[in-house]
């Protein structure tokens, strides 16, 4: 559609799903604190923002794979890693500070598979930055990587008695 600088999601399922979250993030007690206009026709979500989000909501612990955005509040550093922390998942992170020391802290206890420090937290390129995550976000082999090539063989042991 003419004017439109985000895609539309893959199909009428998938629209249906991320609009379902977006109404149960503000079931749990999130505040739909933006959203814009789709268009009718298509399978277009809006980007939308859920403010107030507490940290054991099911918007902030499933992956809706969608416009979508969970915004929690920490009462500092040390609580932020923890919400951070506390999901099955782990592909991507970020943090934003000038503190050095909060870099190296989270270098050291933010577990994900892909850590990025005062820039976007897209862009990893392959052959210089493998990307994969940790837990339930992927193998733990980083695409690009060296031993990403393994996963795409089988191994076999053979024994023979003489």
């Amino acid at each position: 559609q003419r004017g439109t600088f985000m895609g539309a999601v893959i199909d009428e399922r998938s629209r249906d799903k991320i609009r379902w979250y977006i109404e149960e993030g503000q079931r749990e007690g999130g505040r739909l604190a933006f959203s814009g206009e789709a268009p009718s026709d298509g399978f277009f979500v809006p980007p939308t923002i859920i403010a107030d989000v507490a940290p054991d909501a099911r918007i902030a612990q499933e992956e809706i794979f969608g416009p979508v955005l969970a915004f929690i509040k920490a009462r500092d550093f040390d609580e932020a890693l923890a919400i951070a922390n506390n999901t099955e998942y782990g592909l991507t992170g970020g943090v934003y500070s000038r503190s050095r020391e909060r870099l190296e802290r989270a270098r050291d206890e933010f577990h994900v598979g892909n850590l990025y420090f005062n820039r976007k937290i897209t862009g990893a390129m392959v052959g210089a930055h493998p990307f994969g995550g940790f837990n339930m976000s992927g193998t733990d082999s980083k695409a690009g990587g060296r031993d990403y090539l393994l996963l795409f063989l089988q191994a076999k042991t053979v024994a023979e008695k003489l």
